[in-house]
């Protein structure tokens, strides 16, 4: 019987977090049946189970974090009990294992003589000065160099305020760098109120107590606040910051992508406005088809998504990458769609899009879009994809330019249909329908000329929607 080991759920996937058991200890399995959800860099995901028998063992509890290949369950035979698992085996939080990865720290506990104390500098200091030449060593072990001149009984005072605390803050739960900036701004971590996973002092929560107390950096001591309260704001040298938000998996992945794009890729960008009047016109004519019929869920965004197909068919030289020494041009349209979830982007991928008709592409589309939001997508489904299409036209925003995601060769911005005056074929002003689509092209791929022939094969699509429903 297997042990359960953390899967490889994508291709930039190194961790993962558990999110959910969906089995118990001791509950019967069957292969393929889901028994667990799992976070990766780009979504949440349900993980089913390799085999039959029970699953015995779970060595990772909800909201541990743990890198791929690390053990996480056992499923076996009722009773059966696997190798004696190590402790470090064993994950923790996901707050928990980053502190071990930072500090290094043992499994271990510290006497409480050590954890008193932030910093080793300040064992020397309790009971003599530190002689001259050692500022060096404190600053190596965290704590700022003191001035030569400054009077030791100053510096006594300051520490002698927090003795009778010592003994609390040795039991608060706080990270490393929260113990550092508390020793900083002078903050007792006892008066801290937690907010990390079991009541953990973050960095944000000290920060968030110096600005209550009105403390900083070189300020009186926190049984001072009012007095500390009176300094002039000038005298900080940054803003307090309101909160540090840590990156999710996908947010990392998303920042690394853009800069691999943004940095190597050589954008250049071409826009297109388009008279939207008949596009509109098709659009309420499906829908005074009725309510209850498919062709009334069709949407403006549809037709967009077949135009940008139709139109990489007609051109297919813009549907290909950069590949070192090559352009790979791709045979099938592999169509991206982003989608804003609530931790970033995603960008589903319909395969085969040239196949599918206008309708067979908007459920295809909805589909994914709201499986993406809700974070049940397959690895396979948002991986690839040989151009994007990003639409902030619901959202009010009239016209932008995107970042390609590569290895991808160009990715369509599409902007809100407006009402503009416009010259008409009688040379009168009217009142029409516009719509701006930009496109961002990487250089290497698809020239000036190339994509302006692609844009005036999507104008012709998009202008004349009949061509769209056959």
């Amino acid at each position: 019987m297997p042990e359960l080991q953390m899967p490889k759920l994508s291709d930039t996937m190194t961790e993962g977090t558990l999110v959910a058991w969906r089995k118990k200890k001791g509950d019967k399995v069957t292969a393929g049946e889901v028994i667990a959800e799992i976070e990766t860099d780009k979504a949440t995901m349900e993980w089913e189970s390799p085999e039959d028998g029970t699953l015995t063992e779970i060595y990772v509890e909800e909201g541990g974090k743990v890198n791929v290949g690390d053990k996480i369950g056992f499923i076996g035979e009722p009773g059966e009990k696997p190798a004696a698992v190590p402790a470090k085996e064993k994950a923790k939080p996901a707050a928990k294992e980053e502190q071990r990865e930072k500090t290094g720290e043992p499994t271990t506990k510290k006497p409480k003589s050590e954890t008193e104390k932030p910093a080793p500098a300040q064992d020397q200091d309790e009971d003599t000065a530190p002689p001259e030449g050692t500022e060096e060593e404190g600053v190596a072990a965290g704590k700022p160099a003191e001035p030569k001149a400054k009077p030791r009984s100053k510096q006594t005072d300051q520490r002698s305020a927090g003795v009778k605390s010592s003994t609390e803050e040795a039991r608060v739960k706080a990270s490393p760098v929260a113990r550092r900036l508390a020793v900083e701004l002078g903050i007792d971590l006892a008066n801290v109120n937690g907010t990390g996973p079991d009541g953990r002092v973050t960095e944000t929560d000290v920060r968030a107590t110096a600005k209550s107390q009105g403390s900083d950096r070189g300020s009186a001591a926190p049984s001072k606040p009012a007095a500390a309260a009176k300094q002039p704001a000038s005298s900080s040298a940054k803003s307090a910051a309101g909160s540090r938000i840590n990156l999710s998996g996908m947010r990392k992945v998303i920042a690394e992508r853009l800069v691999e794009s943004k940095g190597p890729v050589p954008h250049f960008y071409l826009n297109i406005n388009i008279d939207a009047g008949p596009l509109m016109a098709a659009r309420a004519e499906l829908k005074s088809a009725g309510e209850g019929a498919d062709t009334s869920k069709i949407t403006v965004n549809d037709f967009v998504l077949k135009a940008a197909v139709q139109a990489a068919v007609k051109v297919p030289k813009v549907n290909a990458s950069f590949d070192g020494d090559a352009i790979v041009q791709y045979a099938d349209v592999d169509l991206g769609i982003a989608v804003a979830i609530p931790d970033g982007l995603l960008t589903p991928v319909i395969r085969g899009a040239q196949n599918k008709s206008l309708r067979e592409l908007s459920e295809a589309g909805k589909d994914l879009a709201s499986r993406a939001r809700n974070k049940r997508m397959k690895p396979e489904e948002f991986q690839g994809g040989t151009f994007t299409v990003s639409n902030l036209g619901g959202m009010g925003i009239d016209s932008f330019s995107a970042i390609i995601n590569p290895p991808q060769g160009f990715i369509l911005a599409v902007g809100a249909i407006t009402k503009q005056p416009v010259v008409d074929d009688s040379d009168q002003i009217a009142i029409g329908h516009r719509m701006s689509i930009w496109m961002s092209c990487d250089h290497r791929v698809i020239d000036g000329a190339l994509g302006a022939e692609y844009l005036k094969e999507l104008r012709h699509l998009l202008e004349n929607p009949a061509l769209l429903l056959v």
